[in-house]
């Protein structure tokens, strides 16, 4: 049985994404090299790369250090274009410097690896 400060530090290593995924009771872990572009802002889409780390069978998980807020629109698109999908962000937690993003896909995704 681990001691309570192992706990404490095992709980402290926890990624901000980690700790988002804990609100959500059905989240997988997966490991999904994405392009996230936003929709446009002023004259520009801005986008980056990551990893979507957790997903559902309608939502989608990352880190991101876009300016994301509730309600933004994204779209998700890996590196073969297998996934090209839109998603509305539902959540966004910061924590220690990072920023984890929640969001639900927009319509159904026919190709995504988790199924309701």
């Amino acid at each position: 049985m681990p001691s309570e400060a192992e706990v404490a530090t095992v709980l402290a290593d926890q990624t901000c994404v980690e700790k988002l995924a804990q609100l959500f009771p059905s989240v997988s872990p997966v490991r999904i090299p994405v392009r996230v572009t936003t929709a446009v802002t002023g004259r520009r889409r801005l986008q980056e790369q990551t990893v979507i780390e957790f997903g559902t069978a309608r939502e989608v998980l990352f880190s991101s250090t876009l300016p994301l807020e509730f309600e933004d629109q994204v779209r998700l698109v890996n590196s073969d274009g297998s996934l090209d999908a839109r998603a509305t962000v539902v959540a966004v937690r910061y924590h220690g410097g990072g920023k984890a993003v929640a969001a639900r896909f927009v319509g159904e995704v026919g190709n995504w690896i988790i199924k309701p």
